[in-house]
C-alpha cells in the first residue's frame, strides 16, 4: 500500500494543482459561489478516490510483489497483471529470466568441459609420473631419491587438483560405508612412508582396534593425506612424532592428530580454512598454498563431520575430525 500511495503521490498533486488553477480561473472570472465550487471539489475528489480505489485493486499483486524481497527467481509468476504496466513488466521479467537461464546454461556447460578437461588432464599426467617412479625406485643413489622426492609432490599436487575439480559434483562421487578407523589411518601413513622418512617425522598411531566410523573411504583419505601433509611439512626439528589419537566422546567418534611442528600464530587461526590463506608460514615455506586445510574443511562439511583445530605458535597443531553418530 506505501509503495502504492508513493506511486501515485505525484497524479494526486497534479489533480490538486489543477482543481486550485480551475477554481481559480472560475473565481477571477466572476463565479464566486463558494458552495457550488466545494460541491464540484468534493464530486471530482470523489470520482479521484474511486480511481485510486479500481486502480490499487486491479494491481495489489503488482505492489505486493515489488514490495517484497523475492524469495525465488519465479516470484515474478506470482503477479497477476491488472493493468497495461503490470503486463509489460511481467513479460519483461519472463523474457529476462529466459535469457537468464539461458546464459546459467552455457556457463555450466563451459564449467563442465573444464572440469572435464582437468580429470583427463590430471589422468593423462599420472602415466608418465608411475613410469618415471618405477625407473627410479630401485635406484638409491641422491638423484633418484630427490626425482622419488619430487615424483610424490607432482603426485600430491595432481590429486589436490582432481579433488577440487570434483567438489562441485561431490554427490556423484560418494559411496558411504562403514570403515575400521585405525586400518584406514595405518593405510594411509603407510602410503606417506616417504613423506615421513625423508622429513625424521614418525607416526604413532594410537587408535583402538574395532573403532569404527561411517564416511566414504577415497574423500575422507585424502583429508588425512592433507592433514598429514601440512603436519609434517612445518616440523622442522629431526625425531618428532605424528600422534593420531582415536577415542569416543559422547556419541560421538573423534580422530584427533597431533603434531610437533610451528604452530600457527594466534591471528591465523580464524582464517586457516580460507582458501589460498597461507598466514605468516607461508612466508618461511613458499611451498604452501593454502588449499589442503580449506579442502579438508569443505570435504568434512560434505561428508557430515566436523575439523577442529587448536594451535600455539612453537608448541604444534592439533586437529580433530569429529564423526557424528549414526542416525
Amino acid at each position: 500500500m506505501r509503495l502504492f500511495w508513493r506511486d501515485q503521490r505525484p497524479y494526486i498533486i497534479v489533480y490538486l494543482l489543477q482543481l486550485a488553477v480551475l477554481t481559480l480561473v472560475y473565481w477571477l472570472d466572476g463565479y464566486r459561489h463558494a458552495a457550488i465550487s466545494v460541491y464540484g471539489a468534493l464530486l471530482s475528489t470523489c470520482i479521484l478516490a474511486i480511481f485510486l480505489i479500481v486502480r490499487y485493486w486491479t494491481n495489489r499483486s503488482f505492489y505486493r510483489l515489488l514490495e517484497q524481497m523475492p524469495d525465488s527467481l519465479r516470484s515474478f509468476a506470482e503477479m497477476k497483471p491488472g493493468s497495461p504496466l503490470a503486463d509489460s513488466l511481467q513479460r519483461f521479467l519472463k523474457a529476462q529470466y529466459r535469457l537468464y537461464l539461458q546464459e546459467i546454461g552455457e556457463q555450466q556447460s563451459k564449467i563442465e568441459g573444464h572440469r572435464h578437461f582437468i580429470n583427463q588432464w590430471v589422468h593423462q599426467m599420472k602415466t608418465p609420473l608411475s613410469v618415471i617412479h618405477l625407473m627410479v625406485q630401485h635406484e638409491d643413489d641422491t638423484q633418484s631419491v630427490a626425482i622419488a622426492d619430487e615424483l610424490d609432490r607432482l603426485r600430491k599436487g595432481l590429486e589436490m587438483v582432481l579433488y577440487t575439480a570434483r567438489l562441485d559434483t561431490f554427490e556423484h562421487d560418494f559411496v558411504a560405508e562403514t570403515l575400521d578407523l585405525a586400518v584406514l589411518v595405518r593405510s594411509v601413513t603407510s602410503a606417506q612412508k616417504r613423506l615421513f622418512i625423508r622429513r625424521k617425522v614418525y607416526p604413532m598411531i594410537e587408535i583402538p582396534e574395532g573403532l569404527q566410523v561411517t564416511t566414504d573411504e577415497k574423500w575422507l583419505s585424502f583429508v588425512l593425506t592433507q592433514l598429514i601433509t601440512n603436519a609434517v611439512k612445518y616440523t622442522v626439528k629431526e625425531r618428532a612424532n605424528l600422534y593420531f589419537h582415536g577415542f569416543v566422546r559422547g556419541r560421538e567418534t573423534v580422530l584427533e592428530i597431533e603434531d610437533e611442528g610451528i604452530g600457527i600464530a594466534a591471528s591465523d587461526l580464524p582464517r586457516v580454512f580460507d582458501a589460498y590463506f597461507t598466514g605468516d608460514n607461508g612466508r618461511s615455506f613458499p611451498e604452501s598454498t593454502g588449499m589442503g586445510l580449506y579442502l579438508a574443511k569443505e570435504i568434512c562439511t560434505k561428508l557430515g563431520h566436523r575439523l577442529e583445530l587448536e594451535s600455539q605458535y612453537g608448541a604444534g597443531t592439533t586437529v580433530r575430525i569429529i564423526f557424528q553418530p549414526n542416525p
